[in-house]
């Protein structure tokens, strides 16, 4: 290893959401010991930290049973990984999130006589459970951001680190209320109704039609109702957003002021519904994936819910309706409908999700978890030298 003070890291990520808490964790790292350097594969949000990166994520981010000029894709950027790894630039591997690529790095670098941490640990209790013994093989230090994931992750003699989750540090409303209103030109007497029809690509191409269909009934019911879409970072223009722009306002920024401010929001399943979950907004959760996929994921996936924050309190506050059905829409817009006109509905939801935080630990974890890596990393030094 280069020197004592300082520690090169390869760092993987491979969707907006592990960019983001990747670009987190390397600033933190970085105000504990600027010495230390990052190579990797990495979104924006890493780029942004003029760090070096090998591959971009965004195009590795993927839905579903990857194709053939997919596969061909990632098995193109695990050669050039491994080669860049045989080099031996680097002191330890970093992987966050993203498992079904990044475990199979996890055993390339152990393999090759790297320390390897895993940050934001795949979540095997979920679905995938036979990852758990890859986890056990080849991951040297395993940081969990769910409560409860300790506790599984230790029932099978993995040990796993929680400090709480990044989450909170990341979620700050800077807007006013009257701000926002007046930069969209939204209305303050009328309900708000957001959509977030998630990060990724394909996930884009099913879910924007959906959520305006779903929008076109709502209003035909609500014609006061204000709609707003967020088009998450990161994702490329195409006939798609240009299209939705014609029927509803489309934003890039402000997500959390938005979900502050919306009356209710439907959100397409994944981390955007821990984010609303804390801050507190009322919404429904769904998935829209083709009827064979949603037959497999059934069968697959073992927990009761799809959701974070359901998860996390082991009870339904966000309702889920998942699947492409007429009947699915019309229960969607139904109880978006509810959201929108019951009072009582709002107040109870964001009650239950009032715990939430506590469960999640206390803010600051990016500190906490960017110390204990610099300690783990300096540890391993030392023990060599």
């Amino acid at each position: 290893m280069s020197s004592e003070a300082s520690c090169k890291i390869f760092i993987i990520t491979g969707e907006l959401s592990g960019d983001l808490y990747g670009s987190l964790l390397i600033k933190r790292i970085k105000e504990v010991n600027a010495a230390f350097q990052f190579v990797g594969v990495g979104g924006p949000k890493m780029r942004s930290l003029g760090i070096d990166i090998l591959f971009s994520a965004e195009p590795l981010a993927l839905v579903g049973l990857p194709n053939l000029s997919e596969l061909k894709k990632y098995w193109f950027v695990y050669k050039k990984i491994k080669e860049f790894l045989a080099k031996k630039l680097v002191d330890a591997v970093v992987l966050v999130d993203f498992p079904g690529f990044n475990l199979k790095i996890a055993k390339l670098a152990k393999e090759m006589g790297y320390p390897v941490i895993y940050y934001i640990a795949p979540q095997v209790w979920a679905w995938h459970k036979r990852r758990i013994k890859i986890l056990k093989k080849y991951v040297d230090r395993l940081y969990v951001v769910l409560p409860f994931e300790k506790e599984f992750f230790n029932s099978y003699e993995i040990p796993a680190i929680f400090l709480g989750h990044p989450i909170l540090d990341l979620i700050k409303v800077n807007l006013s209320k009257e701000m926002l209103f007046e930069i969209y030109g939204l209305d303050e007497e009328k309900p708000i109704l957001s959509f977030f029809p998630g990060s990724r690509e394909k996930e884009i191409q099913r879910h924007v039609p959906q959520f305006l269909k779903i929008y076109r009934m709502v209003k035909e019911k609500v014609p006061e109702v204000q709609g707003i879409m967020v088009k998450a970072l990161g994702l490329k223009d195409s006939f798609i957003w240009e299209g939705a722009k014609k029927e509803i306002k489309v934003v890039e920024n402000t997500q959390y002021e938005i979900l502050k401010y919306s009356t209710a929001a439907l959100l397409a399943s994944g981390t955007i519904t821990l984010e609303a979950a804390i801050i507190g907004t009322p919404a429904v959760v769904t998935y829209f994936l083709p009827y064979w996929m949603m037959s497999l994921a059934k069968r697959l996936v073992k927990v009761p819910f799809i959701s974070l924050p359901n998860l996390i309190l082991g009870k339904e506050v966000y309702p889920e309706i998942v699947g492409f059905r007429k009947t699915q829409e019309e229960i969607i817009v139904h109880r978006l409908i509810e959201l929108l006109k019951d009072r009582t509905k709002q107040e109870r939801i964001k009650r239950d999700l009032e715990g939430l935080k506590r469960l999640l630990g206390a803010p600051g974890a990016s500190w906490r978890i960017a110390e204990d890596m610099v300690r783990y990393l300096m540890s391993l030094k030392r023990k060599v030298s």
